[in-house]
């Protein structure tokens, strides 16, 4: 029904910047409102960054080092991550919810989600 294919990740040092591309594959080319979670082994899932109808979300471990960005048309997302720390090191997943008449809410809730892209971040 929707297909969710990540791109970009890999290991950088600290400091370091890598960018992580998403593409949604829907019926219909129905309209996407998207999403990057992450997960570290041990740790909780986090709610990364998202794009919702108006604004942005960020977590506040990540204000001000990352940026998402949202092609609404082509249903692509595009976190772009600069300053990375070690704690940053987690598998990421873009995540994606259909919109409701183009509307995205604020709430973080998604149906779908990606294979998951490893970012390692080393001291």
């Amino acid at each position: 029904q929707v297909q969710l294919e990540e791109s970009g990740g890999g290991s950088v040092q600290a400091g370091g910047s890598l960018r992580l591309s998403c593409a949604a594959s829907t019926y219909a080319n129905s309209r996407m409102c998207m999403a990057w979670l992450r997960q570290a082994p041990g740790k909780e899932r986090e709610d990364v960054a998202s794009v919702y109808t108006g604004g942005t979300y960020y977590a506040e471990s990540v204000k001000g080092r990352f940026t998402i960005s949202q092609d609404i048309a082509e249903n692509t997302v595009v976190l772009t991550m600069n300053n990375l720390k070690p704690e940053d090191t987690a598998m990421y997943y873009c995540a994606a919810k259909f919109s409701v008449g183009g509307y995205c809410s604020p709430e973080r809730f998604y149906n779908f989600r990606g294979q998951g892209t490893q970012v390692t971040v080393s001291s």
